[in-house]
């Protein structure tokens, strides 16, 4: 081993959260460390915390300034808080990207969106590569999407086994079973570290199977009549082809309504996946059939306003109308910050009279993450020196630190984004911190979370806006009358406003105070007065035109 020499762990997204998952090892002395990311996802903006953004991203400055020293991106698997960052954040790295063939096909996908001509280098299932002293085995788990992975990765100072998101399913309908004999393997040569889901850490027992689920759903749909619509995340395949399933045996013919089922559904199938699937008619094919008839298959779970149940909930969607008779089931969980939007729409299917059903009351849905008990076999499997819990908020991942060590497992860690830990030679440390955060994606602009873009619009959307012009002739007297633009407020607080302004014109004298005192002392005026009449402050902007 050269002098000087580290093997290191820097999250810059998913430590701390669900979602936004990026992390990055580093080998080499601290001069010239080569890297590889594992995983770039997305997290999606709420509205309460930043108004107009749908997508955050996190920021990869640090590496991005010394991307020459990037060997690649390894994605462990498909989904959006795992490959979603991948396009937007690419041209920061310029560095190849591996995964296995279906994840390969949706980030290929994602990036031709996106404008950039990038082939993603195939890794068979189950297959392997080398990146500089990076040597990298792809071992076959269970998720909630085909082809995930367990990497293990080997570097001259040990080896880390990162798990990406996992359950241990004996029965998964599609796609392979988790290769515990593989992982066992990993614990007899020795796993240096093992980075790992925290998501269910606090939920006891097993997550359950896949193919109970499928039994169940099936049960369900067969005693409903009128129209039956099922809502689930669109790249848990394996439950899309349950639905299918579920559908052909009672007789329906299968719907796809939403762009990302279209999508999901190609990719699987020119993947070599639902090879039995039926074939399906889009909304508009399947607008004329009787309802006990059809069964559609709609995007739009967590309450997205654009997606496809929500346009359902609100009656305008172009092809699909259900009311009394139809029955819209949840065949997902309720993603923590999701609540509102989701009870709204139960709330809005049920005034059409639709019977809404869920995973609160039927068992319809499986989580694909690990709980107690499954984290505990990965440990017994493994072995590790050090426990690296990710991928969840403090709360999970401080329960997952506590287990693991109740487990006997010698060092744990509960990093934090943008902390940089040696894992060796030497015990486990945090030896930096490196810069750190997010990034929106406002439209089509990334913007940093701190420029204040979420701030004023938050405050617009809690206190309107009011807008004045000012125009002053060349002597800086008033020219005319004020123009005022209230909006979002009562008709009593523009009026208020109005004379507010108009009496503090009325005492402007241009030979004592220039036009800058005038527009702040106006300012201060119009929102003073809003606040004595509504007991809000607008946001409130005073523009001066001279003549």
């Amino acid at each position: 081993m050269a002098k000087g020499e580290e093997l290191v762990f820097l999250p810059l997204g998913g430590s701390g959260e669900i979602g936004m998952n990026f992390n990055a090892y580093g080998f080499g002395p601290a001069h010239r460390r080569q890297w590889i990311v594992v995983d770039c996802g997305i997290t999606f903006g709420r509205e309460t915390d930043a108004p107009g953004v749908d997508v955050i991203l996190p920021d990869i400055r640090f590496l991005a300034e010394q991307r020459d020293a990037v060997l690649g991106i390894v994605a462990t698997h498909a989904h959006e808080d795992h490959i979603g960052a991948i396009a937007p954040l690419w041209p920061s790295l310029k560095c190849p990207i591996y995964a296995t063939p279906f994840t390969a096909k949706l980030i290929e996908g994602k990036l031709a969106e996106a404008g950039l001509s990038v082939t993603v280098r195939q890794v068979p299932v189950g297959g392997s590569l080398t990146l500089g002293p990076f040597a990298i085995d792809f071992i076959s788990i269970t998720h909630s999407i085909l082809e995930p992975n367990l990497l293990a990765i080997r570097t001259p100072l040990g080896m880390i086994a990162h798990t990406g998101d996992w359950k241990i399913d004996p029965d998964p309908v599609l796609g392979e079973v988790t290769d515990s004999g593989a992982i066992r393997k990993l614990g007899d040569e020795g796993v240096l570290a093992l980075v790992c889901d925290s998501t269910n850490a606090l939920v006891p027992g097993h997550s359950g199977s896949e193919a109970k689920v499928r039994d169940s759903l099936s049960d369900l749909i067969g005693g409903l009549k009128g129209r039956v619509a099922v809502t689930a995340f669109a790249s848990n395949v394996a439950r899309l082809d349950s639905i299918a399933h579920a559908a052909r045996r009672h007789g329906r013919t299968l719907a796809l309504v939403g762009r990302s089922m279209h999508k999901i559904v190609a990719a699987a199938r020119d993947s070599g996946y639902l090879k039995d699937f039926p074939e399906t008619l889009d909304a508009r094919e399947a607008a004329d059939l009787p309802g006990r008839k059809v069964l559609y298959l709609v995007t739009g779970s967590q309450g997205e306003p654009r997606a496809a149940l929500s346009r359902i909930a609100d009656g305008n969607h172009p092809d699909v109308h259900l009311g009394k008779g139809d029955t819209v089931i949840f065949s997902s969980r309720v993603i923590p910050g999701n609540d509102l939007p989701i009870f709204e729409m139960h709330n809005k299917l049920s005034a059409l009279g639709v019977e809404v059903l869920t995973a609160e009351d039927h068992f319809v849905h499986v989580s694909g993450h690990p709980a107690r008990d499954e984290l505990a076999e990965m440990y017994r499997w493994t072995r590790p020196r050090i426990a690296v819990p990710v991928h969840g908020e403090l709360r999970h991942m401080a329960e997952h630190a506590r287990l693991a060590k109740s487990l006997q497992v010698p060092e744990t860690l509960v990093p934090a984004n943008g902390q940089l830990y040696r894992l060796a030679p030497g015990p486990a440390e945090l030896i930096d911190e490196v810069p750190a955060g997010r990034l929106h994606m406002d439209g089509r602009v990334l913007v940093a979370e701190g420029e204040g873009l979420a701030k004023a619009r938050r405050a617009m959307g809690y206190a309107g806006l009011i807008a004045i012009t000012l125009v002053l002739d060349q002597k800086g007297r008033p020219a005319s009358e004020a123009a005022i633009l209230a909006e979002g407020m009562p008709q009593p607080v523009e009026s208020a406003v109005r004379a507010a302004v108009d009496e503090t014109l009325d005492r402007y004298n241009p030979k004592k105070t220039d036009a800058e005192e005038l527009r702040e002392t106006v300012r201060r005026a119009a929102r003073r007065a809003a606040q004595d009449a509504w007991g809000k402050k607008p946001v409130t902007r005073v523009t001066v035109v001279e003549l």
